[in-house]
């Protein structure tokens, strides 16, 4: 059952430090499901395009990316949502772009970005499938953001 969660808010601890990878015997278990349904709960609550397991308290290695038109971001394109274990990114472009961004654990502040425009990422399933998948666009930008997080970084650093 999914169940709307509190998001860390800039200057707590959680969101500085580098979270911990989700270990194999995690994968497809029923604490892992329901997290993920919280945070994708959570995140549509709030309009957001991605959410970092760090902004809901849990320090371990789990991202989902859901762009999408909505008040916050009303140009994003449409994608399903992923949820992404353990990500890495393997490859980024050498083109830089400027995009703004917004993160929901800094709801009050914006800024331009620079970010890489094409990335390939490796991830795992919920199932603990690996998956390889390249992004670019509005998409890599979320990846990137949303990485970050898992690395103690908030946008507002790269401002």
């Amino acid at each position: 059952m999914a169940t709307i969660l509190p998001v860390a808010q800039l200057g707590e601890e959680i969101l500085a430090l580098v979270a911990a990878p989700v270990t194999e015997s995690e994968f497809a278990s029923e604490w892992l499901e329901i997290l993920s349904q919280s945070m994708q709960a959570t995140m549509l609550l709030r309009n957001g395009v991605g959410i970092a397991a760090p902004q809901i308290y849990v320090s371990k290695r789990l991202i989902i990316v859901a762009s999408r038109p909505n008040l916050r971001y009303p140009d994003a394109p449409n994608m399903d949502a992923i949820v992404m274990i353990n990500p890495e990114i393997t490859k980024r472009s050498i083109q830089m772009v400027l995009g703004e961004e917004g993160c929901l654990s800094v709801p009050d502040e914006r800024g331009q970005v620079a970010r890489a425009d094409q990335i390939s990422v490796q991830y795992f399933t919920l199932a603990g499938e690996k998956i390889y998948q390249d992004f670019s666009g509005f998409p890599a930008r979320i990846v990137q953001h949303e990485i970050d997080h898992l690395d103690g970084i908030l946008f507002v650093e790269r401002i």
